[in-house]
C-alpha cells in the first residue's frame, strides 16, 4: 500500500508540473474503528476508511487550497482537483508575506510507530479488554458505558519543488470505561492510551475503577465549601491544562497575534515552578510522533521549560514566514509533549489515598468543559467530573460533588506546585472530529498543586 500511495502522488506531481503554478499534495488516509458501550451492552460497532487529498496551489504570494475525499483508483478525479486548485489560486487575495514551499532533499518514511497487532485488533479482543476491566464491578444499578477507538493513520506528501516524498504511518487506540449509577447519578471513569496492542492493560483499568466504585458506594458525598484547596490532578486533568498552554502559551504565532500568556522577553526567565520540565519529544512513541515536520525539518527533543525556565517558543513554518521568525520544526499535526516526572513516590490511586497527609487534599482526575477565560493571562476554567475525591487529613475519604476551578495555567504550573509523581503515563487527547490525528501527552501520574481556589461547588451530582 505504501508503494501505491507514493506512486500515485508521484504521478499526480507529474500532472501538476504542467500547471502555471506550484502544487503541493498532502495525502491523509485513516482506518478508524469505534466500539461504543451503553447500559452494559455494545451499542455501536462501526468502522470507516477515508482518504483525503489536500491540494495547495501557490503563485507568488497567492495561495489556495482544495480538499477532496477520494480513492486511489480515482486518478481523473484527483487530477481535476489539481485543476480546481490551480484555477482558484489565480483569484486568491495575496498574502502579506512570502509563503515557503518546502524542498525535500530526500525521501523520508517513518513507520516505526505502526503496530500490526493493534492495526488488526478485532471486535472480540476489544470486548474482552473492556469486560476484563469491569469484571465483578457491574451491578443491577451500576452500568457500563464508554468507547474503544482504534485506527491506522497514514500521511504522505509531495510537491512540484522536488520529486522526493514524506510518509508517516502510526497506529493508536483509546479506551474509556465508565461505570454509572442509574439512581444515585454518579459516574467513575478510567482511561488508557495505546500505540501498540501490548500497551493495553485491563488490570490497570480495573484497579482504578474498583477503588473508585468502593469509595463512591460507601463514602459520604456532599457539597464542598468554597475556598482554597490543595489539589492533586490526575493525568487527564494535567494533560488538558497542558493542551491549553500548548495553544495560548509557547506558540510563537499566537504570541505575536496577542493571544498568548507568554512574551518573547520572558524567554530565558523562570516562569513556572522549578519542578516543571516540559519538552516536545518526538522520540516518545506513545505520543504518535512526527519525527520530521511537514517541511522536512528533522525533529528531536525540543525543550519548552527547563526547571521552570522558559526555553523557547515553537514556530510553525507559516507563522515563521508571516512574522520573520525561524521555524523550529513544528509544522506538524500535533506536538509530542512530555512533562517530566518528579519526586513523588505515588504510583496508584490507592497509594495516593493511603499516603499520610498534613491537610485535606482534593483529587481531581478529570476536568470537564474546559475553556479559555482570558488567553493573555492564561486563565482557563473547568469543572471536576468522574471520580473526584476529598482525601481528608484524618485518613478518611469523602465524595465531593462537582466543583469548578478558574485559574491561570501559569499559576497552576507555577510556584504552587508541591510535587509531581515519579511515574508518568501517556494520556490520549485525540479529538473525535475531522481527520484522524492520534495525539497523546505524557504526564506524571499525579501532580499536587497547593492553594487553588474553588469558585463554584455543585449541590448534587
Amino acid at each position: 500500500m505504501k508503494a501505491r500511495i507514493l506512486q500515485t502522488l508521484t504521478d499526480l506531481r507529474t500532472y501538476a508540473l504542467s500547471k502555471p503554478c506550484e502544487i503541493a499534495l498532502f495525502y491523509h488516509e485513516e482506518d478508524s474503528a469505534l466500539m461504543r458501550f451503553a447500559n452494559s451492552a455494545v451499542s455501536l460497532n462501526t468502522s470507516e476508511h477515508l482518504i483525503r487529498l489536500e491540494i495547495t496551489a501557490y503563485a507568488g504570494r497567492k495561495r489556495a487550497s482544495y480538499e477532496m475525499i477520494t480513492d486511489l483508483t480515482q486518478m481523473a478525479e484527483m487530477r481535476q482537483g489539481i485543476d480546481i486548485a490551480a484555477e482558484m489560486v489565480e483569484h486568491a487575495q495575496p498574502l502579506a508575506y512570502d509563503p515557503t514551499i518546502p524542498v525535500f532533499s530526500e525521501s523520508y518514511a517513518d513507520e516505526s510507530c505502526y503496530d500490526a497487532a493493534l492495526a488488526e485488533i478485532d471486535g472480540a479482543s476489544k470486548l474482552a479488554t473492556v469486560n476484563a476491566a469491569v469484571t465483578g464491578l457491574e451491578t443491577q444499578h451500576l452500568k457500563l458505558s464508554g468507547i474503544f477507538s482504534s485506527g491506522v493513520n497514514t500521511v504522505a506528501q509531495i510537491n512540484t519543488r522536488s520529486e522526493h516524498t514524506q510518509f508517516f504511518r502510526t497506529t493508536d487506540a483509546q479506551v474509556t470505561v465508565v461505570l454509572a449509577h442509574d439512581t444515585l447519578k454518579w459516574e467513575v471513569q478510567a482511561e488508557q492510551s495505546a500505540q501498540r496492542k501490548s500497551d493495553l492493560d485491563s488490570q490497570a483499568l480495573r484497579e482504578d475503577l474498583a477503588f473508585l466504585v468502593e469509595q463512591y458506594t460507601h463514602a459520604p458525598a456532599g457539597q464542598l465549601p468554597l475556598g482554597s484547596y490543595d489539589v492533586v490532578f490526575g493525568p487527564a486533568a494535567t494533560a488538558d491544562l497542558l493542551n491549553f498552554m500548548n495553544w495560548i502559551g509557547f506558540n510563537g504565532g499566537m504570541a505575536r497575534r496577542g493571544y498568548a500568556c507568554l512574551r518573547e522577553d520572558q524567554v530565558g526567565h523562570k516562569i513556572l515552578s522549578d519542578k516543571v520540565t516540559l519538552v516536545d519529544d518526538p522520540s516518545r512513541r506513545e505520543t504518535f510522533p512526527y519525527r520530521r515536520d511537514y517541511t522536512g525539518i528533522p525533529r528531536g527533543p525540543f525543550p519548552l521549560f527547563q526547571h521552570g525556565v522558559f526555553a523557547a517558543f515553537t514556530w510553525a513554518q507559516d507563522d515563521a514566514d508571516e512574522y520573520g521568525a525561524q521555524p523550529t520544526g513544528h509544522s506538524v499535526g500535533h506536538k509530542s509533549l512530555v512533562l517530566h516526572g518528579g519526586s513523588g513516590d505515588v504510583d496508584s490511586l490507592a497509594a495516593l489515598a493511603a499516603a499520610p497527609r498534613d491537610k485535606d487534599l482534593l483529587y481531581i482526575p478529570f476536568l470537564h468543559y474546559v475553556n479559555i477565560v482570558n488567553p493573555t493571562k492564561g486563565l482557563v476554567t473547568g469543572s471536576s467530573r468522574f471520580g473526584a475525591l476529598l482525601l481528608k487529613q484524618d485518613g478518611s475519604i469523602a465524595i465531593p460533588f462537582n466543583v469548578r476551578l478558574t485559574q491561570s495555567v501559569l499559576d497552576i504550573f507555577g510556584d504552587k506546585v508541591a510535587w509531581l509523581s515519579q511515574q508518568t503515563v501517556p494520556y490520549n487527547t485525540s479529538h473525535s472530529y475531522g481527520a484522524r490525528n492520534p495525539t497523546a501527552i505524557i504526564v506524571p501520574r499525579f501532580v499536587r498543586v497547593n492553594d487553588l481556589e474553588i469558585s463554584h461547588a455543585n449541590a448534587s451530582f
